[in-house]
């Protein structure tokens, strides 16, 4: 499986010869032995997150080149879960949710917003590794369905969809056995919402143990409520 490793504020997921697809800063397709998770400081105001990365990784003592994604959250709430040929870690903060009401009796009812673009203390990150050999529509399909299970356990758990910085990392094994899909209802697909549901409620939990998170984005310091409606008409 990929190796799972926690110092000094980063959290590594590692396998040589692993593909990453990032949704974080410098995101897309690369090819390297690892992905971090890492935690930034109070007040964090840096623009050159790549410099800070590998400051942070260096004084980690990792050495490999690989995506990252930044969050508020301390990496001791970083959870990690295995099942199949699936491994997910997940850091969980809810200082800025973002719900998207359906109907009045949505949880978001104000809609304090950040200033900018600047990682707070929330942030949802999701690193998740199949040792499966997928091909590139199918480990597209797997960052889709991890942020779909990511919205499912969060609703079901809290309330609401998400953060306003929320992030995934999805890899696979290139000489790993060949898998052509990846939905919910292959083997890849089950394995992935399993463990981001299971590693997303533990870090919660861990971040959250008396499920003191907001109850409305009204009491957070930051979020967003999506308002507005759109024009809906027959193609």
């Amino acid at each position: 499986m990929f190796e799972a490793t926690r110092a000094r504020g980063v959290c590594r997921l590692r396998r040589e010869g692993a593909r990453w697809l990032s949704t974080g800063f410098g995101g897309g397709f690369t090819d390297a032995p690892a992905a971090y998770n890492v935690t930034v400081p109070e007040g964090f105001s840096r623009t050159d997150l790549g410099a800070f990365v590998a400051e942070r990784c260096t004084d980690a003592g990792f050495d490999d080149e690989g995506p990252a994604l930044l969050t508020g959250v301390d990496q001791r709430h970083a959870r990690c879960a295995r099942f199949g040929p699936v491994e997910a870690v997940v850091t969980a903060g809810l200082s800025n949710p973002a719900a998207l009401p359906v109907d009045a009796d949505s949880r978001g009812t104000a809609v304090p917003r950040a200033d900018d673009d600047t990682p707070t203390p929330g942030t949802v990150n999701v690193v998740l590794g199949t040792t499966r050999a997928l091909d590139a529509g199918a480990q597209a399909n797997l960052l889709a369905l991890v942020a779909e299970a990511r919205t499912a356990t969060l609703l079901a758990t809290t309330g609401f969809t998400g953060t306003t910085s929320d992030a995934v990392v999805v890899a696979c094994d290139p000489s790993g056995e060949p898998t052509s899909f990846s939905g919910s209802a292959t083997e890849v697909g089950h394995a992935a919402r399993v463990c981001v549901r299971d590693a997303l409620r533990a870090s919660l939990a861990s971040r959250y143990p008396d499920d003191d998170f907001p109850d409305a984005v009204a009491d957070a310091d930051h979020g967003v409520v999506t308002e507005g409606r759109a024009d809906v008409s027959p193609v």
